[in-house]
């Protein structure tokens, strides 16, 4: 692990191997920056002092001028892999102890112009990017198994389309929102267990429940009517963040039948706001999962079929509980089908993709119950409440002042990323808050 010229503190989530990049609002205006330990790098300033760095790194100054002096990081993505890979280079010799380049580490003066504290009260962490699309897979087999035999019984549980292609929905790219968000319980029709007819009643969730994603943003963009074949659906992918697709059982039971959910997920998705790049990821690289039967050849990565060793956890913890109590622990590499797959599904029809465009895995539940990444298949449709300890700490989903912690780690040399959320009355005025907690 290289030592960096910033100060990092020990346990930080934000080492040098790590270098996500994110949106920061001071003074009114947004800039793209890089993270490091509990500090950022203004990337925008950094090319303007030093243009010839990146001339001889082979990303043009002006090119990356014009990338970085924007408000999200839509031109970055949209710049391709190359410049991403420059950069990334650029950053890490400037700001390693032993770094190739000294500019920053023999000019204090320039290191403080470029390198910012994050608790500097007037800066606020925004969203990465514009999201033009949302779409939200159903990867996972063990998630679809276990939804299946809930609703279907184990004989049907997985439909006959499922091991044939990554199935998907197109979400609300309106509501996905970053880390620190109020986020308002939602409203909908739903139906009491065992009422024949069912009759609909209005009114706030009482069953709601987190998903823990991973999403993938777009890189560079394609066009309409090229479709982007699985061999080069990775020069078409920037990076992942932490998601949380809140979701309404309740309403969804009533309203997904035929066309799959709609209100139940479209009042948030949460996202959380620094986004890693494929590149810190890549020693982190594993085999995927063999699919059985064979996908179809444009499906088919055959030896390039790739996934990451990613680690993922929720902690809930009761209004009462001293201490948070981990009831999930899941990997990344446990989905069936892998975000490249998806990106060539998505697009065969010809359907462009656009950078920025947000890519999610759906719930990565793994073999193991206590894999399992949503309440749902955690409390077994509510037949199993699990445990948080003290008064009133059973729980079949998640109740009013619930604090849940959700983070995504490979390893303590690329640092983690976490949300927090605390959920508030059950009103139908009241808000689910989430806060962020990057330790």
């Amino acid at each position: 692990m290289r030592r960096s010229i910033v100060d990092i503190r020990e346990g930080s989530d934000f080492p040098l191997e790590n270098l996500p990049y994110g949106v920061v609002s001071e003074g009114g205006s947004r800039h793209v920056v890089a993270r490091i330990g509990d500090y950022f790098v203004k990337m925008g300033v950094l090319v303007e002092r030093l243009p010839e760095v990146f001339d001889s790194y082979g990303f043009d100054h002006v090119d990356a001028g014009n990338v970085f002096s924007a408000d999200s990081l839509n031109r970055f993505m949209d710049a391709g892999v190359e410049p991403r890979k420059a950069t990334r280079r650029i950053l890490t010799e400037l700001l390693a102890e032993d770094g190739e380049l000294n500019q920053l580490r023999n000019n204090p003066e320039l290191k403080d112009e470029v390198v910012k504290p994050l608790d500097d009260p007037s800066i606020s962490v925004q969203m990465p990017a514009v999201i033009g699309d949302y779409t939200d897979f159903y990867a996972s087999k063990y998630h679809a198994e276990n939804v299946g035999i809930m609703m279907r019984g184990k004989d049907n549980a997985l439909m006959p389309n499922w091991k044939h292609l990554p199935v998907g929905y197109h979400g609300r790219s309106s509501s996905v929102v970053p880390s620190g968000t109020a986020v308002h319980r939602p409203n909908g029709q739903s139906v009491p267990a065992n009422v024949d007819p069912p009759v609909p009643s209005f009114g706030p969730c009482q069953m709601l429940d987190f998903e823990l994603e991973v999403a993938c943003f777009v890189g560079k963009s394609s066009h309409l009517g090229n479709p982007i074949t699985i061999e080069n659906a990775d020069k078409h992918i920037f990076g992942i963040v932490l998601m949380n697709d809140w979701s309404a059982r309740d309403i969804q039971k009533w309203e997904y039948v035929p066309l799959g959910p709609f209100t139940a997920k479209n009042f948030a998705t949460t996202i959380s706001p620094w986004v890693m790049t494929w590149e810190a990821l890549e020693p982190f690289r594993v085999p995927a999962e063999v699919q059985d039967p064979k996908p179809l050849p444009y499906l088919d990565g055959g030896s390039v079929r790739k996934t990451f060793d990613v680690t993922l956890d929720v902690s809930i913890r009761a209004p009462c509980g001293e201490s948070p109590v981990r009831v999930c622990r899941t990997n990344y590499k446990h989905l069936y089908w892998t975000v490249e797959q998806m990106i060539t599904h998505h697009s065969v029809t010809g359907c462009p993709m656009r950078a920025g465009d947000l890519i999610a895995s759906g719930t990565v539940s793994g073999p193991e119950p206590e894999s399992f990444a949503s309440m749902l298949e955690l409390a077994w449709k509510g037949t199993k409440p699990i445990q948080l300890g003290g008064e009133n700490g059973e729980r079949k989903f998640l109740h009013d002042l619930d604090e849940t912690r959700a983070c995504i780690f490979c390893d303590e040399n690329v640092g983690r990323e976490a949300i927090r959320a605390l959920l508030r009355t059950c009103e139908p005025d009241s808000c689910v808050m989430v806060l962020i907690e990057l330790a």
